[in-house]
């Protein structure tokens, strides 16, 4: 299972709701997207703050997930 289905749990959506279905994919798919890029350059310095940056932006996407699904299903 790719990363970003695995952050966002792309098989849990127990009220079967398309606006959640749509909230994790979208997620999923930008947090496979920031996985894609490059960690490597000629630079140590500029690796490592590369992969911090990408690991905040999965969490923010994560985070954002979230929110948007408790939106989508609150009562």
């Amino acid at each position: 299972m790719p990363k970003g289905e695995y952050r966002v749990g792309i098989d849990s959506n127990p009220s079967k709701s398309d606006t959640v279905g749509q909230i994790k994919r979208m997620a999923a798919d930008l947090i496979n997207m920031i996985c894609d890029i490059e960690d490597e350059s000629m630079n140590p310095i500029r690796d490592t703050e590369r992969k911090r940056l990408k690991a905040l932006a999965m969490t923010g996407v994560e985070e954002a997930s979230m929110w948007a699904v408790k939106a989508a299903t609150k009562t």
